[in-house]
This record gives C-alpha cells, structure tokens and sequence, in this order.
C-alpha cells in the first residue's frame, strides 16, 4: 500500500476498506485488553480507535481479537500433507504464520525437495518462512539422497522466505569448530540462526552461543532452558507429538523472562493437529496452567515476530498486517474467525475456499533399494548388547547393556523382555546398507512397523519381533514409494501411503488422518502402549539426539559421537 493512501486512511480523511467494530483488543505491547474499532487496507492495520469508517462494517459485539498466531519452528512435512493442506488444518486454528525448516524433504531431495516446498507454499491462506537446513546430512553417520554446502543456498538467499539458517544440529560441530559448520555459519552471519543442542551445557554450550547462534527448542528441563536463556538465547518451547515440553518447561516463565520464549511444535502429526490444535493448543495449555493469558498469546505472536525481524506482524497496531484471531473467551481461546492479510481466511473452524493456480509439479521416486542385498540376520558377535532405550514423550533415548538372546548364533528379539530388532534399510541409492540393533519400549508383542519418516536421513526404519513380519512391512512402505506399515507375518494389516518424497501424502489430510487411525489402531492391538509409536520409531534414528541411536551405518553413540558396535567384547 502506498504511504501516502495508508496515511490519509489513519487520518480518517478517507474510509477503509473494512472495518471491525466493537473489539477487545489483545495488546501484546501494553499487555492490556483495550475497546476499539480496527480500521483496515490493502492486508494493513491502519487505524484502531472509535470514529473510523470503512466500506465494509463487521461488528465483533465484544469478542477478543488477537495476532495472528505464529509457529516459530516447524517441519510441515512431519504432518504428512504438502504446505496447502498443512494451511487447511492450521489456519482455522489460528495460525497464520509458520518458520518450517525443509529438512525433511531436503535430506530426500536436496534442492529439489526445497524449491517444491516454497513453490506448495505460494498461494496459501498461510505465510510460510522458511529457513535454510544447516544439516543435510545432519551428521556423517547416516546416508542421505542429498548433500547440502553453504554455497547450494547462495542462489536462495535472496528470496523473500527465506530468512535464515535452520537448527544448527551438529552441535559438536559447532562446539569443536568444524570448517563444514562453520561456513555454513559465515554464510549466514547476518541472517538468524536457530539452535538445536540438547543437553549442552558449560563451556560448551558457552561456545555454542558465542557462534551466534541465538534460539533452542530442545529444552527438556526448567535448569537446562535457563541455562541457555542467560546466555542470550530464545527459548522456543515445543509441544510435538512425541516431545510434550510444554508442561515441564512451563513453570520457568516469569515476567522478566517472558519476552525470551516462544512457541513451536517441531513434528505433529495430523491426529494431534485435528483434534488437540496446534500453537493454539499451546496458548490454552499454558493459560490453564497459570500463564497470563496477554503473555501467552505474547509469546505466540511479537515474541516470534521480533526474534525472526518479522516486524510487519505480531500484534495489532498501525502499519502491521492485518494478521487477527477473533475468539469470545480469553480463558479458552478457540478462533472463531482469522484474517489473514485483512481477508477473512476461516471460520468455524473451516478455511474459506481460495482460488490456488494448478501446480505440476511432479517428484521423482525417492525409494530406491536392492532387495538382494537386504539381511536382516544379526549373527552373534557376543552375548551383551547395546540396546536404544526409548522414552515415552521425549526424543532421548537411554543407551542400555543387557545380554541378548541368542537362537541359533542369531540374535533375535525378546518380547518377553520388550527387546525388539530394530534396523534402518538404506533407500536413497541403493547401496544395501542395513544398520541394526535393538530397541525397548516401543512395546510390540508381535509383529512389525516400517516407516521411511526416519529424521534427518529418512532411511526405511523397521523394528518388530520377527524378520518375517519386519521384511513385509517393509515392503509394503516401498510398494507405495513410501510411507508406513504394520505387518504381522506376511499380512500387512495398515498401512499410510506417503508417495512425496516418502514423507507426505497426496490424499486430503483427513483422509491421512483416517488412515493414521487405522494405522494407530493395528499397532496397539499388537502391543504397542504409545500414543504414537511411529513418531517414536521415526526419532530413534536421528543420531543428534542423545544417547544411542541407530542409522543405516549402524549404531551411533550421540554423546561420543560415533559409531558403536551392537555387542560388547568385555
């Protein structure tokens, strides 16, 4: 909008295109709920006081309007549906501005998968930012379908979107000042960059910090997010659906601290998004435990905005995007309406229809694996092993020493013992790479689970208590370049067709989430006691988190950072 037309809008000297009347206006700069009118033009807050007009009235009759809600890290992929059905499940929920980091895809697909996410994200109810992976691959220890350099994002830097570096996840990397890392830093040293460092602490955490990097969304303790709040860092307190941060992290906001914190939901799958919501989930989760409700939506909107120089949205004042959630209890916020861009975008709960050019864009195949060199077999190299604990809500793991069971010089799984064979198929080029291992508390009594969502790298990854049931789950995900699988022997009995890139479906999302359903359903009547042991599955082969996870190298010892063997010598 020309300055000149805005300035003579705010002046009340010529009407606005729209005008909502009767609003309590959240004010995340004052922290005070105020009475007025908000006059708007050309997707702009121009005025907010009693005696505009416009050409359009809307009367709001006392409810709430609040920013536009903003998720400050995401991984769209991880809700299984491309950028425009993610926007159909989060914009009636409130939010309207998302930060993804196209790591997924881009560990799939490099560039490629990069440019068909921000191409998806045009057009859409939704504004998308993304920032650039910094790990592609996110270690050496895991095979990948792209390698990503600081010089591959020189002809990106220049978009719009994009704003800056992505969770800097090598933190030994960083730490230890490794030239790969840190020319992805130089690169990007007037940009901000987001952190990703679970458990560090001290000098080094120390070291991390002074890098420049200046957010973390890995906090799992109240000690631990204060540790890296005094250092300067962004708190971005996550609530996925298999990390629930939320609640543990909640008791350290003050209000001294409160304009450090944000909110972010990393990896949430559909179910989780349908039915709890998204940042808005957050916003409710926190006011019912204590949090102001004005600090809570702070921290979901200017908070996020200043942290990421998003100055044009985060609250409602002149100049900002019209950007707004309109809801009728501040105790509970559920949006009725959101603008988006002073368009209404949803209501009730539904987006309002948008008209989006045809996109033709087609991916080529990401699932390619030579079944004659595939052997699940674990011949017997010892009699203790080292087996991935996992934990229930979180994304560590515990790096156990038990014996194994040995049948016929093979290790085999354990039911009895919740000890499962667990192991990653290479299926990017072909190689026949299989790592293998163990793993306890996913819980099944029979059967298996496949899944090509397996962060960063996104390797096929099956656990189960037979290699027949394992094998035809696997199978069955590549059948449909992609996707996940239950099986029990040779039955597969549910399955979630993920053909993009193996990690995003091309179905409505409720129908992804009717399948879920299905796919949750099989996997609990074989045992499983977690809410999503696919989620589960998906992180225990990501090797940057502590403390034993496994790739298709093998086994990785994240707090040594390095490949171990599964059995034990001593």
């Amino acid at each position: 909008m020309e300055l000149s037309a805005l300035l003579k809008i705010a002046r009340g000297d010529v009407p606005a295109e729209l005008l909502l009347k009767n609003a309590k206006i959240v004010n995340v700069f004052s922290g005070e709920i105020t009475e007025g009118d908000i006059a708007i033009a050309h997707s702009r807050i121009v005025g907010i006081g009693t005696d505009y007009t416009a050409e359009k009235e809307v009367d709001l009759a006392g409810k709430f309007v609040a920013p536009g809600f903003i998720d400050s890290h995401v991984h769209i992929e991880s809700a299984m549906v491309p950028p425009p059905e993610f926007a159909r499940a989060v914009v009636p929920r409130g939010t309207t501005t998302v930060i993804t980091d196209p790591h997924e895809i881009a560990n799939v697909l490099g560039l490629e998968g990069i440019r068909y996410m921000l191409d998806m994200a045009k057009h859409n109810p939704l504004s998308v930012y993304v920032n650039a992976p910094s790990c592609v691959p996110s270690t050496h220890m895991e095979t990948t379908g792209a390698a990503l350099q600081w010089y591959d994002w020189a002809n990106l830097l220049n978009e719009e979107y994009v704003l800056g570096l992505a969770e800097v996840m090598n933190f030994p990397g960083v730490v230890y000042g490794d030239e790969g890392v840190l020319d992805k830093l130089r690169a990007f040293k007037k940009r901000v960059k987001d952190g990703h460092a679970p458990g560090l602490s001290g000098k080094a955490l120390n070291a991390y910090a002074g890098a420049g990097i200046h957010s973390d969304h890995e906090c799992t303790t109240v000690a631990e997010a204060l540790d890296k709040l005094r250092l300067g860092m962004y708190i971005f307190i996550r609530e996925a659906t298999n990390a629930h941060n939320l609640l543990p992290l909640l008791p350290m906001i003050t209000p001294e601290n409160s304009r450090r914190i944000c909110f972010c939901t990393d990896d949430r799958h559909p179910s989780d998004i349908l039915d709890q919501g998204h940042i808005d989930y957050m916003i409710r989760t926190a006011i019912e435990h204590g949090v102001p409700p004005v600090t809570a939506i702070r921290m979901a909107t200017l908070n996020a905005a200043e942290y990421f120089g998003l100055h044009d949205r985060g609250a409602i004042a002149p100049g900002r995007r019209a950007d707004l959630v309109i809801f009728s209890d501040l105790q509970n916020i559920h949006a009725e309406q959101v603008y988006r861009g002073g368009k209404l975008a949803a209501k009730d709960g539904a987006v309002i229809p948008w008209e989006r050019p045809q996109r033709t864009t087609v991916l080529r195949s990401t699932i390619n694996i030579d079944w004659r060199k595939i052997d699940l077999s674990i011949p017997a190299e010892g009699k203790r092993v080292r087996i991935i604990g996992a934990i229930p809500n979180q994304l560590i793991t515990e790096n156990i020493v038990e014996n194994a069971k040995i049948e016929n010089g093979f290790a085999v799984a354990d039911v009895s013992r919740d000890l499962l064979k667990m192991v990653v198929i290479e299926r990017h080029m072909a190689t026949g790479n299989v790592g293998k291992g163990f793993v306890r508390g996913l819980g099944l009594k029979r059967g298996a689970i496949a899944s090509t969502v397996a962060h960063d790298h996104h390797n096929l990854v099956v656990a189960g208590a037979d290699d027949e049931s394992m094998l035809t789950a696997a199978h069955a995900v590549a059948e449909t370049r992609g996707g996940l699988a239950v099986a029990v022997g040779g039955e597969v009995l549910a399955q979630v067709p993920l053909p993009i890139a193996g990690l995003m479906s091309d179905q409505p999302i409720e129908t992804v989430r009717r399948q879920m359903d299905a796919l949750l359903a099989a996997v609990h009547q074989l045992g499983s006691p977690l809410h999503d042991p696919f989620m589960t599955l998906g992180f225990l082969a990501l090797p940057v988190i502590p403390s034993l996870k496994l790739t298709d190298m093998g086994l990785v010892d994240v707090d040594k950072f390095e490949i171990v063997s599964l059995f034990l010598n001593d």
